[in-house]
């Protein structure tokens, strides 16, 4: 196939449409700096898991740091929602910086280490409601660090894997990823118990930091950073987002695909995050899990995800990645809907389906990512990737709102009987599957991508 695209250092996005796969590498990676690149999500699942998820997210909320829990968790969802609108700005503007100077990997070890320090150093945010804001502000913090490591870190992909195999690479990080977090989460629960009293929880904090610096030291030592052959001029930050523009229109102009898979997957990808946000809220609130029962379906949640990623990943060389994410998203929209019409049959229903939910989310996820790598154009690929990071936080408050305008309707038919409909919170999270599923089904698959001058 042949093809040509413009790589003038002034050029934000190519001219020509862009071609699959075309930023990716010709020959086969050594299987080394492959895994040494998916080492990369083991070494930091922690953060996303134990910090985030499980652990120090509902500790900060908890009784520790106040009666009244529900203004906490208030507190801590403006502070998040502030974090949000930092990582919108800040993601495509860092992105392009690394494509200009060729420092991907400096950049990456740099937000790596810090991401480190910031998860070990949540230990001295002890159960105090003088520590609260201490431990909102690592948290969030920790949360822009990790985002802006996963722009570069993704746009990374391109130095270890080809057209042809991108996706089992892919699937291959995302499952390590979820494998590392159930490691890491068992053997907390193994060395200090399931009670997570609040010095154990600061005790986990360190063991995930000194975790992120062991494993993922393999993929600085495998790769490096490539220097573009002519360096560019230095770009300030308004100049920046000048061409930030610029991009985004050249590539409405020349690949639209590109945009509204990027539009797309914005929306299906926050329905993602939703079912493992909202997961322990349901298996807690309304099918009666106990607190060692929540632990052990996510750590179940987790083996699924990651197993399936892994196993799909080679499904999505064989078949394209859109068809994985639309067999993934549909699947996920009608476990939802089961989930929801047959929430009576109570723990079962939520096991069964629960988990088959979860089978799916990392499928999707791992083939988001291969797909846009399969689109971006050599020197571009932090650019592009950082819109990708861009536009997913952008519309990042989608599946919470959906989740409490579906509980508060469902909550004024039923007569204001909150605790008995929570389980409507489950169709705000279909919703925003479904709508991002429908977004995606006109968007032409790479494989089908032809482009002229």
């Amino acid at each position: 196939m042949s093809n040509t695209i413009n790589n003038t250092p002034d050029a934000g996005v190519p001219d020509a449409s862009v071609i699959p796969g075309e930023a990716l590498q010709r020959a086969n990676a050594p299987k080394r700096k492959v895994f040494a690149w998916a080492l990369w999500d083991w070494s930091t699942q922690p953060f996303a898991t134990v910090i985030t998820t499980f652990v120090f997210g509902v500790y900060l909320v908890s009784s520790h740091f106040g009666e009244d829990t529900d203004q906490l968790s208030i507190n801590y969802g403006w502070a998040m929602a502030a974090v949000g609108v930092a990582i919108a700005l800040l993601a495509p503007v860092l992105g392009q910086g690394s494509d200009r100077r060729g420092n991907r990997m400096r950049n990456l070890f740099i937000t790596t280490m810090l991401l480190a320090v910031i998860s070990a150093s949540l230990y001295f945010v002890q159960p105090d409601p003088g520590y609260f804001w201490l431990g909102v502000a690592l948290l969030g913090v920790g949360n822009v660090v990790a985002e802006i490591a996963n722009v570069n870190y993704y746009a990374a992909i391109d130095q270890v894997s080809t057209p042809e195999n991108v996706g089992r690479v892919s699937g291959l990080g995302w499952g390590l990823g979820y494998l590392g977090g159930i490691t890491i989460l068992l053997l907390i629960v193994l060395i200090l118990g399931m009670e997570f009293a609040p010095d154990d929880i600061r005790i986990a904090m360190v063991f995930c930091g000194v975790w992120t610096v062991i494993f993922s030291i393999p993929i600085f030592i495998a790769l490096k950073d490539r220097k573009p052959v002519v360096m560019p001029e230095k770009v300030g930050v308004i100049g920046a987002y000048k061409e930030l523009i610029r991009s985004i229109v050249r590539v409405w102009r020349t690949s639209r695909h590109t945009l509204y898979f990027l539009i797309a997957s914005a929306v299906f990808r926050d329905g993602l995050g939703g079912v493992f946000t909202y997961g322990a809220i349901l298996a807690s609130v309304t099918f009666g899990f106990t607190g060692g029962e929540v632990i052990i379906f996510g750590i179940v949640a987790n083996l699924t995800a990651g197993i399936s990623s892994m196993l799909f990943g080679m499904l999505d060389d064989r078949i394209g990645p859109k068809n994985v994410i639309m067999i993934s998203l549909v699947s996920m929209v009608l476990l939802g809907l089961a989930i929801f019409f047959f929430h009576d049959i109570g723990k079962p229903i939520f096991w069964v389906c629960g988990l088959l939910l979860t089978l799916f989310v990392g499928p999707a996820q791992a083939a988001s990512r291969s797909y846009l790598a399969r689109l971006t154009p050599e020197g571009h690929t932090g650019e592009i990737f950082g819109l990708y990071a861009t536009t997913g936080r952008a519309v990042s408050f989608l599946s919470s709102t959906a989740w409490a305008l579906s509980i508060g309707i469902a909550a004024s038919l039923a007569g204001g009987a909150e605790e008995s409909v929570q389980y409507a919170g489950i169709l705000g999270i279909v919703i925003v599957l479904a709508i991002g599923l429908v977004v995606l089904i006109p968007v032409k698959d790479p494989t089908r991508v032809r482009t002229t001058a």
